[in-house]
C-alpha cells in the first residue's frame, strides 16, 4: 500500500502522538496533526507539520480535518489515566472513536490505524497476553478502550480498511505521567512495590511510533489487532533499578506490602481530586501490581517490524544518555 496525500495524526500534541508526528515528519511523510485547541504550536512549527486543532467531543470540529485528501489516519486522541469515571472518558474514548472512524469511511481513507492499549485485557491470568485472548478489563480506563475497539470492528464489519494496535506500558523521552514516567525521567521512588518480583512489559514511544507505521502499509494486517511489546520483561525491581542508575538516582532498598501501596495511592487520589489533577500514583493502577504483566509480541514481529530498542536494559542506557545531554 503506497500513500501519496495526507496522513492525519490525532491525539498529536500528547506524549505518543507527538512521537508518531515527529517520526512520520522526519521520513518526509505529510503531516496533519490535530489535538484541542492550543497556543504553543511550537513543536509543530519546528518539524513544517501542519497544525489543525480539533476536539474529539465536538463533532463540528471534526469535517475540516478531512480537507485536502486525506488517505490515512493514526488514531491517538484519547483520555489516558485509571482515575477518570467511566462517564467521562466514554465522550472522547467511544463517541470520539464512533466520530472519526464515521468520516473516514465516508471520505474512503486507504488506512485507518487505531492506537488502543493492552488495558482491554484486564488482570493477568499467567500466560502472556495474547491478541485473541479474552478482552475483560478490569477498570474504567480499560472498558473505555474496548468500547472504543469495538467501534473499530464494527467499523471494519462495514468496509473500513483498519488495523487495531495495542502498546502496553509505554515510556520514552518527553513522558510525564502514566506508569512509563518511572522509566522515562527522575522520579521521587521511595519504595519497591511488593517484592518487586512482577515480571512487566514496556514498550518505547519510538516503537510505537515505528510499529503503527510499518503495520499500515501491510495489506495483510487489516482487520487485525497487535500487540506492541518489547522482548524482555524485566521484574519491576530490576525495572526500578536500571531507571535509578540511567538517571542517577539512589535505588530504594524499602520493599512496601502492596496494602500499604493501596493505602497511599487512596491518600494521594484524594488529594488530588480536590486538587483537580490526575494523582501521580492511580489505585487502579496499583491493583495491576499483584500480577506479573506479560505482553506477547510474536505477531507484531511475524508482520516484519523490527524493534528500534527491543530489549528494556539496553533502551534504559540510552534514556540515560538522553538526559545527561539535556542536563
Amino acid at each position: 500500500m503506497e500513500f501519496n496525500g495526507i496522513t492525519l495524526v490525532t491525539g498529536a500534541a500528547g506524549f505518543m502522538g507527538s512521537h508518531l508526528v515527529e517520526y512520520l515528519a522526519k521520513k518526509g511523510v505529510r503531516v496533519r496533526a490535530t489535538a484541542r485547541p492550543r497556543k504553543d504550536t511550537s513543536f509543530f512549527d519546528r518539524l513544517g507539520v501542519e497544525y489543525v486543532p480539533a476536539d474529539l467531543t465536538k463533532p463540528e470540529t471534526l469535517p475540516p480535518l478531512f480537507k485536502g485528501g486525506v488517505d490515512r489516519i493514526f488514531h491517538l486522541g484519547a483520555i489516558c489515566n485509571f482515575s477518570t469515571p467511566y462517564e467521562k472518558l466514554y465522550p472522547t474514548n467511544v463517541l470520539g472513536v464512533e466520530r472519526i472512524t464515521a468520516l473516514a469511511h465516508e471520505h474512503g481513507v486507504k488506512r485507518y490505524v487505531h492506537v488502543g492499549s493492552t488495558s482491554v485485557y484486564g488482570y493477568y491470568k499467567g500466560t502472556p497476553f495474547k491478541e485473541d485472548g479474552p478482552r475483560e478489563p478490569a477498570d474504567s480506563y480499560g472498558r473505555s478502550k474496548r468500547d472504543g475497539e469495538d467501534v473499530v470492528w464494527g467499523r471494519i464489519k462495514e468496509g473500513l480498511p483498519a488495523i487495531i494496535t495495542r502498546p502496553c506500558t509505554v515510556y520514552g523521552p518527553r513522558c510525564n505521567d502514566g506508569a512509563g514516567k518511572a522509566f522515562s525521567r527522575p522520579t521521587d521512588i521511595s519504595a519497591i512495590p511488593g517484592n518487586g518480583r512482577q515480571l512487566l512489559s514496556n514498550i518505547r514511544a519510538e516503537d510505537v511510533a515505528g510499529a503503527v507505521d510499518h503495520l499500515s502499509y501491510l495489506d495483510s494486517a487489516v482487520g487485525q489487532a497487535y500487540n506492541i511489546a518489547e522482548d524482555y520483561n524485566p521484574s519491576i525491581e530490576e525495572a526500578l533499578g536500571l531507571a535509578a542508575k540511567a538517571f542517577g538516582m539512589k535505588m530504594p532498598g524499602l520493599h512496601l506490602p502492596l496494602w500499604l501501596v493501596k493505602l497511599a495511592a487512596k491518600i494521594d487520589g484524594a488529594k488530588a481530586a480536590r486538587k483537580g489533577r490526575i494523582p501521580d500514583l492511580e489505585y487502579d493502577a496499583v491493583k495491576y501490581l499483584y500480577h506479573d504483566y506479560v505482553v506477547d509480541n510474536s505477531k507484531l514481529k511475524a508482520a516484519g517490524y523490527a524493534m528500534l530498542y527491543p530489549d528494556f536494559r539496553e533502551s534504559m542506557k540510552q534514556m540515560g544518555d538522553w538526559y545527561r545531554a539535556r542536563k
